[in-house]
């Protein structure tokens, strides 16, 4: 539910995007259409080749004193994350593309994606599955991997919970791809999966171990260093939990930030 205004924005493309958007502040205050519509017939978008747009792909950009890079491609990218909405507050705006936002689209925002990207989204609790043009940038909040519209998020099955735990997959248009599923199917996780909070991933088990001594002062619950495969070799992935909710997992991201560390993700095991 959160998006930037892109006149906060620094980089080679800095005038156009400041020129093609005015969508945001860090209030998340949205809602959804007073008079709501019924939404069954509305379709997956559906995923065609289109040059990348003029608007809203610098190389890099700042929002709010961070920098975000923009990737070449999608190729290849997925990611399970929590998804969150945006809806009325933004409905008729220009998006960081220079499309206008309609709520009952399905397209969403991604800070690093090039515009536009089509992407398959899985509710990992449920097991629906939507098709969804990447179209605008955001959310500008920590531990949030896309911004869904508002009726994306119906489809989806999270409107009423606000976020959602969710996959994201980068689709490529030139290759069949499977129908979404509408209804829930068997999800991916369970319902009681726990969730951590990951602050760190390291090549190094010495660089993981210095940073769970750093954080154990810092009161935000039981930290444990887990080990795993990357794509060179081991992985230390530093992770705070088991968390009861992605409030608290918002709550101990910002307990966080006075320790330097802005770059955490919920993930579920």
């Amino acid at each position: 539910m959160t998006r930037a205004a892109l006149a906060c924005l620094t980089g080679p493309l800095v005038l156009l995007l400041a020129s093609c958007s005015s969508t945001t502040t860090v209030d998340t205050g949205d809602y959804p259409p007073p008079e709501p519509r019924d939404i069954s017939g509305i379709s997956d978008a559906v995923p065609r080749a289109e040059p990348y747009s003029r608007y809203g792909n610098p190389e890099s950009y700042v929002v709010f004193g961070k920098r975000y890079y923009t990737m070449p491609d999608g190729n290849g990218y997925k990611e399970q994350g929590i998804a969150s909405w945006y809806g009325s507050k933004f409905h008729g705006q220009r998006t960081s593309s220079g499309e206008t936002y309609d709520l009952y689209k399905m397209t969403a925002a991604h800070r690093s994606l090039p515009l536009p990207t089509y992407a398959r989204v899985t509710n990992l609790r449920n097991g629906r599955s939507i098709i969804v043009k990447i179209n605008d940038r955001g959310p500008f909040h920590n531990n949030r991997i896309i911004d869904l519209s508002y009726v994306a998020a119906a489809k989806l099955g999270i409107l009423e919970y606000g976020t959602g735990l969710v996959e994201v997959e980068a689709i490529n248009p030139s290759a069949p791809q499977p129908a979404a599923t509408r209804v829930a199917g068997k999800p991916a996780i369970s319902r009681d999966a726990p969730m951590y909070l990951q602050v760190g991933a390291f090549s190094q088990r010495d660089n993981a171990d210095r940073l769970r001594s750093r954080l154990q002062t810092a009161n935000v619950g039981s930290i444990q260093v887990v080990e795993g495969n990357g794509s060179a070799g081991p992985l230390y992935r530093v992770r705070i939990g088991p968390l009861a909710s992605v409030d608290e997992a918002d709550r101990i991201a910002n307990t966080l930030v006075s320790q330097g560390i802005s770059d955490t993700r919920v993930i579920v095991d």
